[in-house]
């Protein structure tokens, strides 16, 4: 038997590559406007206080930051993450956090931990196709919960509890992706009432909580006393800081917290020593509220020009939602169309988007599409919207 013949393990060959990666790939050519990635905006990176967080660390204990480190974390960035924590509303020790390789380590964790084969894991439908990864490759039954333009059905969601008994619900009740939606105080209490009731986990993701542009913040699921002994936070610093840092962490119960622990020495003993001493110097020594405050008013911006652009850009009959924050808006084409089949056309003139259908775990739709607006300008978006104008009226002509 050759190597190419050798068999990989079954979970290797069930889980597909992501979508929105392979459209990252088709979509690099610079000339392209693409509303396609989820990425914060370079330019808007604090280089310089981080550099300057960098160079404090190797100046001052550059044996330590370089040299293997404890599985839990750094103890600075522990604290100050959940100071941070604590001043939004959601009272937090530094014990209390276990800090990852980004978020999507955290997720990794936390299935490895929970999730056996043939469990059921509840979603969001549509919901981030990262986790849909994630969840798939713990060998989870995944069963999509519906949803509506405020988020999850919690009267759906016990429905589907009570006749599947779930391990776990993976949700983002801010600004989720790829919807943008929030999901109002009272369903929170909603859903962690019934994960009280029926006896599950709650994996609360929240990597764009702080990127609020409008409305009144609302209260974590993890704050809300019938799920607080049994939802686990994720979040991450690549939304707020900078994502090549591979920061993110957990905030769990001690039990499930320390199994993570555990699974994370053998996953990669811990996260990046230096990297985790430059983001605890950086937030001693910057202002990173500051710093966002600058981000979120450039981002507000973008999200109010494509807004703006949308009416005249899209087909008639069809919608779209505003969200109060994050990175990304819902739209919906008229009935009849296929976003995936129109990517390909948009691509070669040089505008794209990420269709809608790769994010539903259950039935697809495939007039829907995400469209993301923080990497580029006003006026780049107002250019590719213009550009995907002429992709609809293209096709409706052709129709």
């Amino acid at each position: 038997m050759t190597p190419a013949e050798l068999p990989l393990a079954a979970r290797a060959t069930l889980v597909g590559s992501s979508p929105v990666r392979d459209i990252l790939a088709l979509t690099s050519r610079p000339e392209v406007i693409s509303f396609a990635g989820g990425l914060p905006a370079p330019e808007l990176f604090d280089a310089e206080g981080i550099r300057a967080a960098y160079d404090r660390v190797l100046a001052e204990n550059a044996h330590r930051a370089l040299q293997y480190s404890t599985s839990e974390g750094d103890p600075e960035l522990r604290a100050a993450t959940a100071a941070r924590l604590t001043a939004r509303g959601l009272a937090t020790e530094a014990d209390d956090l276990l800090i990852t390789t980004g978020s999507q380590q955290a997720l990794t964790l936390l299935t490895t931990t929970l999730v056996e084969p043939g469990d059921v894991v509840l979603v969001e439908d549509p919901c981030y196709l990262a986790a849909l990864q994630a969840i798939s490759f713990a060998g989870a039954r995944i069963v999509a919960v519906p949803t509506d333009d405020q988020g999850i059905d919690p009267v759906a969601l016990e429905e589907i509890v009570v006749r599947e008994r779930p391990k776990l619900l993976y949700i983002i009740p801010t600004f989720q992706n790829p919807t943008g939606r929030t999901l109002p105080a009272q369903r929170r209490r909603e859903v962690a009432e019934v994960a009280e009731r029926h006896g599950f986990w709650i994996a609360e993701d929240d990597p764009y909580g702080e990127l609020r542009y409008s409305g009144e913040e609302v209260p974590w699921i993890a704050s809300v006393p019938a799920a607080a002994d049994r939802t686990v936070l994720l979040s991450t610093f690549s939304k707020i800081m900078a994502p090549g840092m591979r920061l993110g962490y957990l905030r769990a119960p001690e039990r499930l917290r320390r199994a993570c622990v555990i699974a994370k020495q053998s996953a990669d003993l811990h996260t990046s020593t230096i990297d985790q001493a430059a983001a605890a110097r950086y937030l001693s020594d910057r202002d990173l509220d500051a710093h966002l405050s600058v981000v979120r008013a450039a981002y507000r911006e973008r999200r109010d020009a494509l807004l703006d652009g949308l009416p005249e850009a899209m087909p008639a009959g069809s919608g779209w939602n505003h969200p109060d924050g994050g990175m990304f808006i819902w739209a919906r084409l008229p009935d009849g169309f296929d976003a995936t089949q129109l990517l390909p056309t948009a691509v070669k003139h040089d505008v794209a988007y990420v269709p809608g259908a790769p994010f539903f775990a259950g039935t697809p739709d495939p007039a829907s599409l995400r469209l993301s607006f923080t990497t580029h300008s006003p006026e780049d978006i107002r250019e590719g919207l213009r550009r995907l104008a002429g992709v609809f009226a293209m096709v409706g002509a052709a129709a």
